[in-house]
């Protein structure tokens, strides 16, 4: 866990598969760069494609620069939200970036559980209330 603005939080970074499958994931202080959680979820795994949101974006070399050289020599396809300031457009393939919902929905499911368990544990006393009932 780690303090920022909102308190502690921890930020969940996925690797999933053509599916929308979990394959790995790495928890990291809330205060952290998500690019610092990139290395430890590629290492060892071979894939096609890369598909990530804003934060993964960056014009600094010390960023997340390493990560679109790394899987350009990987040779996969790189899919990343840019952002508005972003310098050098990158190419985006259309027919990837819709792809970018499976991720999207494993995190909505992941969210929904949360609320569950948060739910469950607020009114285990409670019946009719919890998770199991």
């Amino acid at each position: 866990m780690g303090k920022s603005k909102g308190g502690w939080t921890t930020k969940i970074l996925a690797l999933a598969d053509a599916l929308g499958h979990l394959v790995r994931f790495v928890l990291l202080p809330g205060h952290r760069f998500d690019t610092v959680g990139v290395a430890p979820l590629t290492d060892g795994v071979v894939f096609d494609a890369i598909l990530a949101d804003k934060a993964f974006d960056s014009n600094w070399a010390f960023d997340s620069n390493w990560i679109i050289a790394e899987m350009n020599e990987r040779g996969a396809a790189i899919c990343i939200s840019q952002r508005a300031q972003r310098t050098a457009p990158l190419p985006i393939d259309p027919d990837l970036y819709k792809k970018r919902h499976l991720i999207e929905n494993f995190f909505g499911k992941l969210k929904e559980f949360k609320r569950i368990a948060a739910r469950g544990r607020l009114h285990s006393g409670q019946p009719g209330h919890g998770a199991c009932d």
